[in-house]
């Protein structure tokens, strides 16, 4: 446990990134999460093209991203899901993205696990890059699987929220919402960057004030971003140097608060939210949630 080094700790504690691999780190330290917001590997990277800003690139993503066997597949979205499970509360919940490619098998390997699959988010994109081989349907989406630790213990849900969310209505499992805008990546990009506007959504869903959220495939540290700027608690793991960099002067740059309000008011969620008196920051006392052991 002490010989858990964080990589990057802002100064409030809100935000800790360890560089790393969380096959390792996760087993290291005993600690419950209030949810688990997971984007792994998608097993794209096989030699492709695509577009990207009117310019044809390659797929390919890094090693970490090449996919062997489906057994390889299997089991590896099983053991990092195994391990994400021991660090839930029992009435917490995980919430996984994915396309086709590897989606089938997390929602297998959570049934497995014990999970209750709760949701299949369909997240349309309103911007998505061209088809350009012309050979089947352009590809505009993404699925977000939410799942329950526990089959009977139930679930936190800001049902409500939500529903406010969506002028007044019952949200639906499908969310039209844009890929990250430019001023998304100014301290620099992840090649599978997720938009703050999803996270902040998810985490709203799901959590109250000062709830903590791991990540343990933290990328470019969105969720962290995200979760900091409604006032949730943040703990990511990335293997990546250069990506757990990107994370560090993303977070350093919301310390500006200049720049945090300006962000905040970019994400639609957040100003409805405010516009309409909801409880953004339920939970009062935060101090119940604890601190990380390290």
């Amino acid at each position: 446990m002490n010989s858990i080094k964080p990589y990057y700790r802002s100064d409030d504690r809100d935000f800790t990134l360890l560089n790393g691999d969380c096959f390792e780190l996760l087993p290291q330290f005993n600690f419950k999460f209030d949810m688990v917001f997971a984007d792994p590997p998608y097993f794209l990277s096989n030699d492709g093209i695509s577009v990207q800003s009117g310019k044809i690139v390659s797929v390919n993503k890094g090693e970490w991203d090449r996919g062997g066997s489906q057994q390889d597949i299997d089991n590896f979205n099983k053991q990092w899901i195994g391990l994400c499970r021991d660090k839930l509360k029992e009435d917490g919940s995980i919430w996984i993205s994915g396309t086709y490619h590897n989606i089938f098998s997390v929602a297998n390997c959570l049934t497995e696990l014990g999970f209750k699959i709760l949701n299949v988010v369909t997240w349309v994109k309103t911007n998505p890059p061209p088809n350009i081989s012309c050979r089947y349907f352009t590809y505009s989406t993404e699925f977000v699987i939410w799942a329950r630790k526990s089959a009977k213990k139930p679930h936190h849900f800001n049902y409500e929220l939500m529903k406010h969310l969506n002028d007044d209505k019952q949200m639906t499992d499908v969310w039209r919402l844009p890929a990250i805008a430019p001023w998304e990546k100014s301290c620099g990009k992840h090649p599978t960057q997720k938009p703050l506007s999803l996270l902040t959504r998810i985490i709203l869903a799901s959590t109250d004030k000062g709830a903590w959220v791991l990540d343990p495939f933290s990328g470019s540290s969105t969720t962290g971003i995200a979760a900091n700027l409604i006032g949730r608690r943040f703990l990511g793991i990335e293997k990546e140097n250069e990506f757990a960099e990107i994370s560090m002067q993303r977070r350093q740059e919301i310390d500006d608060i200049r720049i945090y309000n300006e962000y905040r008011g970019k994400i639609k969620d957040i100003a409805r939210a405010e516009d309409g008196q909801q409880a953004l920051f339920a939970c009062e006392d935060d101090k119940q949630y604890g601190d990380l052991p390290f």
